[in-house]
């Protein structure tokens, strides 16, 4: 009887199959890393955005911006719900101020359910590059928020855009800028809901009272 040798075809095809099964499972275990990575960076991103003005985020401002400018700029508020049984609305669609002005809007938010939710509000600037300048003093999506059971809270937010607008070539040009905001559920609640309070109805421009919710 005589052998017959292994064809270099046939041992070629198996190498070849086994080299393409290593590089599918190295893919898939490069996914699955990438993967939960991504996850994990979210936090981070979002903080790393909120703190630089980076992708339109809104830094946090420990004082006002000083000087202010004849140059006006007419801000517009947008607010949305993601997950949330609450409605969220602008008191004010738009308001105008000078650069370097403080400024002072209100939100209400309402939670439509029959128990305590808690949420918090991400936020961004449209322009993106106006985020860098776009700067806040006080405001409700600095902290996680938890409204109690059909309760209507309403927030104020105090903000200004630094001066250092109207010198920027990417930013002096714009007339209208969009503070927009979103709230997400929020699995850990706070130790205390904000109930139902009444409050008065800002005056028309800057003018109003601070709500609950801080």
């Amino acid at each position: 009887m005589c052998l017959t040798a292994a064809r270099p075809e046939a041992s070629a095809e198996r190498r070849a199959r086994r080299a393409n099964g290593r590089i599918a499972l190295i893919c898939v275990g490069v996914f699955v890393l990438m993967t939960g990575a991504a996850f994990a960076s979210v936090p981070l991103y979002r903080a790393f955005c909120q703190a630089t003005g980076f992708s339109g985020a809104v830094p946090k401002a420990a004082k006002a911006g000083g000087k202010v400018l004849d140059q006006t700029l007419t801000v517009s508020f947008d607010t949305n719900v993601r997950g949330l049984p609450w409605s969220f609305s602008p008191d004010q669609t738009h308001q105008t101020i000078h650069i370097g002005e403080t400024g002072l809007a209100f939100f209400t938010v309402t939670n439509n359910s029959a128990q305590a939710v808690t949420g918090h509000a991400a936020y961004n600037v449209v322009p993106l590059q106006a985020g860098l300048y776009f700067r806040k003093l006080q405001c409700f999506c600095f902290t996680d928020q938890t409204i109690a059971a059909h309760a209507t809270v309403r927030f104020p937010v105090v903000y200004f855009v630094d001066p250092g607008f109207a010198k920027d070539g990417d930013t002096k040009a714009f007339t209208d800028v969009t503070l927009s905001y979103t709230f997400y559920p929020v699995t850990t609640a706070a130790a205390k809901p904000l109930a139902a309070k009444p409050g008065p109805k800002p005056a028309q421009g800057l003018g109003g009272s601070a709500g609950a919710g801080l």
